[in-house]
């Protein structure tokens, strides 16, 4: 049947004309409507009315693939007005997809949807009656202005099946009755309330239907996050969209269930290659933040398949910036703890004629239309022998591969399972010569973990129905795989082999120089690890990518920082200034608060001499207009002192620079004229370094070739650094690595791991947002 054939059938049933034609755009939905209308037109004198119609196009729209096979008994059951609602048509379906295999139990499907139960309009009204008088008071009081949508749910809860349309007209009826009409005062708007309005982060759609979208603004923290996400309940995996359903499916689940007791389980599994970044960040706080949020538990599994890129170090560092985040795994476990049962399960393939040994090189495989294998038929027998020759090492690397027997849905044909490497393992060592990938890896290994929800990024989409195909091929138990959008951080890269390049170039010093978006990188620069969840959970869940501009995550960083980091003051660029009156013998102590807007948080002493250093922005030797700190003219107060100092003369060295300022000070206390900025200042100081950052990149997007056509190593920002040696107060002299601190007007500030006992290295992790004017 054709477009306009399909179009006139749906508007046949009652469908508008732009919605039939939307429908048969729609080869599932449209398919299933098909199938709906001849099943139903197969009922023996009954005509498909438009209330008929409705319902079977609700049917063709939310029916699970899992119990399509089902739609005929549904379609007979609406034209014969058994199941007349969506309400027991919800009822009805959600009971067949909870018993998907087997002939379905006739008695139990209808108690399920209510077939035969009349509610009658007497009913209604007794049951609105004991709810209004449950609740009068509360509806004298507040009158037209009481929310009466709970009563309807009241009434509901106690009479499943009654029509929700009758149940709002009584409610109303018997509303009018005890209030009366509406007032002028019912009639008036209600008094204003003002709400608080969070910051909105933006918030792509996704097209996946099965990725709940929770937005940026629904929660604060990756708990609450969490849990608002709708997965399945563990042991319901046969309920979710496109999950395969076989003979031993649900015997397996209930295995499952004994094993787990209904747990959550999900995992984090990294490939030991290289050092995590703000990405795995959120694919930490998913899996780690779900299982915590359902009291389930998650597995750190390394998976350990590519041996000539693993390194000791990495497996130390995923580790470490797991726990950073406030993370404890379940269990440690790697890929190649199973590397035996995987080699088993591979010959298993091979004897069911699902896998096979192939000759085809490499480059022979790639794209999406290579050249078919010639040996994809080849005897079983004959397979199982050449595996055998591959484990024993008697195939040079390349010349041969275990490859599955299905196509992926991106269309890539026969995905390789096992290929040939002389590598040494760092845990197995010289013992295997053929490894396997990733995609034969990564769902046995859920499998023998039981894990109930494998959350990954929207590029393993394509991946997911090879995952169920061979979980059901071997007859193992099958996970559920969900999908949510990868995070993207403009002005970076993010890639191992990119970040290696900058490394050997020399442009960055390391994985966690702190110009990079490295997880080790974002804890040297001061990136608190609670401000990374909290942005991860203000991204909210998703299936769609998204790119996000830095500055929202200094935002959280600033957040967290505005809290947690003491005050101190530090002169980045500092000037000599003498104070020519100073009111004191000698120097003298002040206290000044580690926190100015919580003074009971504690506070540090500051010493104050005759002698002071102030930052050479605050000094104009030309009166500039709106500009607000000290010039000849214009006095400026000493932050905490109590003091405000006038110049009284310029010092200057033979190239003219400025190298000295005296100025006189008056009390603050008996001062006509109240300064227009009161700025910081150090003195009797230390000296430390400190190490000034910006975007390492300058275009948003550098390894795209559009807006970087040099490539990305030509995009690099030449001012991405620079190092000034500065005046500190000495109260921060005991400061350890990773301890924070705001230097007042300037920013957020981390000591580095550089640092050593004669001198303190510090990090800029974001600027304050303050005005070039303002003190």
């Amino acid at each position: 049947m054709d477009g306009p054939d399909l179009v006139n059938l749906f508007v046949g049933i009652g469908l508008g004309e732009v919605k039939a034609k939307e429908t048969a755009k729609n080869s599932n939905v449209s398919a299933n409507l098909k199938n709906c209308i001849n099943a139903a037109s197969s009922v023996s004198s009954v005509e498909i009315s438009k209330a008929h119609g409705m319902l079977l196009y609700h049917i063709a729209t939310k029916i699970k693939p899992q119990v399509s096979m089902q739609i005929p008994l549904l379609s007979r059951y609406v034209v014969e007005g058994n199941i007349d609602s969506e309400l027991r048509l919800n009822a009805a379906m959600d009971y067949l997809i909870s018993n998907p295999l087997g002939d379905v139990d006739m008695k139990a499907f209808e108690e399920s949807c209510g077939v035969g139960i009349v509610v009658t309009p007497e009913q209604i009204e007794q049951e609105v009656e004991k709810v209004i008088k449950k609740h009068q008071t509360e509806l004298v009081e507040k009158r037209y202005r009481f929310n009466v949508g709970p009563l309807m749910s009241e009434v509901r809860n106690n009479l499943k099946w009654a029509d929700g349309k009758v149940i709002k007209s009584e409610i109303e009826i018997q509303v009018l009755s005890l209030l009366g009409p509406k007032t002028e005062e019912d009639l008036a708007p209600p008094p204003r309330v003002e709400k608080v309005v969070k910051p909105k982060v933006a918030k792509p759609t996704s097209s996946n239907k099965e990725n709940l979208e929770v937005d940026s603004d629904s929660a604060s923290t990756i708990t609450e996050l969490m849990k608002k996400v709708q997965f399945h309940k563990p042991g319901e995996n046969f309920k979710t969209d496109g999950y395969v359903i076989t003979e031993k499916t649900m015997d397996l689940l209930k295995e499952h269930l004994k094993i787990t007791g209904g747990q959550v389980r999900t995992r984090f599994p990294p490939e030991p290659n290289g050092i995590l970044h703000i990405g795995h960040a959120k694919a930490i706080n998913i899996n780690f933040g779900y299982a915590a949020a359902n009291d389930g538990v998650c597995f750190l599994r390394y998976d350990d398949t590519n041996p000539e890129k693993e390194e000791e170090k990495f497996f130390v560092g995923i580790k470490d910036m797991v726990e950073w985040l406030g993370y404890k795994p379940y269990q440690i476990t790697h890929s190649s703890d199973n590397f035996d049962q995987l080699y088993e399960w591979a010959k298993v393939l091979i004897k069911k004629g699902l896998a096979y040994v192939c000759h085809q090189k490499a480059e022979e495989m790639k794209g999406f239309n290579p050249v078919p294998s010639p040996w994809r038929e080849r005897p079983i027998d004959e397979s199982l022998q050449l595996f055998e020759d591959m484990k024993n090492g008697m195939f040079d690397e390349g010349a041969a591969t275990l490859r599955m027997k299905v196509t992926l849905e991106e269309g890539k044909l026969d995905p390789v399972a096992y290929r040939i490497k002389y590598v040494a393992h760092h845990r197995t060592g010289d013992r295997w010569c053929i490894y396997p990938t990733y995609d034969y890896t990564h769902c046995l290994c859920d499998s023998i973990e039981q894990i109930t929800h494998s959350l990954c990024t929207k590029e393993f989409q394509s991946r997911r129905s090879s995952y169920y195909w061979l979980c059901n091929a071997l007859d193992i138990y099958c996970p559920v795989q969900w999908e949510y959008g990868r995070l993207n951080v403009y002005y970076t890269v993010v890639s191992k082999r990119k970040i290696a390049k900058l490394i050997t170039e020399k442009i960055v010093h390391d994985w966690d120089d702190p110009r990079l978006f490295t997880l080790t990188a974002l804890r040297r620069r001061g990136f608190p690890p609670e401000a990374i969840n909290n942005f991860c959970a203000g991204m909210g869940v998703t299936g769609a990518q998204m790119g996000v501009d830095p500055q929202k995550l200094e935002a959280v960083v600033k957040d967290t920082l505005d809290v947690t980091a003491p005050r101190s003051m530090v002169v980045l660029a500092p000037l000599k200034v003498t104070i020519t009156n100073f009111p004191f013998e000698g120097p003298t102590t002040i206290e000044v608060p580690d926190f100015p807007k919580e003074v009971q948080r504690g506070s540090h002493s500051v010493t104050l001499d005759r002698v002071i250093y102030i930052d050479r922005s605050d000094f104009r030797e030309v009166e500039e207009k709106g500009y607000r700190r000290l010039t000849k003219g214009q006095a400026v107060g000493l932050r905490y002192a109590g003091l405000v100092i006038s110049l009284e003369n310029v010092k200057k060295n033979a190239s003219g620079q400025v190298v000295e300022l005296e100025v006189k000070c008056t009390s603050s206390a008996n001062c006509q004229e109240k300064p227009k900025a009161f700025i910081h200042w150090v003195s009797n100081p230390m000296f430390v370094e400190v190490r000034v950052y910006e975007r390492l990149f300058q275009h948003q997007n550098p390894e795209d070739i559009n807006e970087v056509p040099g490539g990305f190593l030509s995009d690099i920002n030449p001012h991405s650094l620079s190092v000034v040696n500065a005046a500190a107060d000495k109260s921060i002299s005991g400061a350890k690595v990773y301890d924070k601190f705001q230097f007042e007007r300037v920013g957020y500030f981390s000591v580095d791991s550089d640092s050593t006992k004669d001198k303190l290295v510090f990090n800029r992790t974001v600027m304050l947002k303050e005005d070039a004017g303002k003190s």
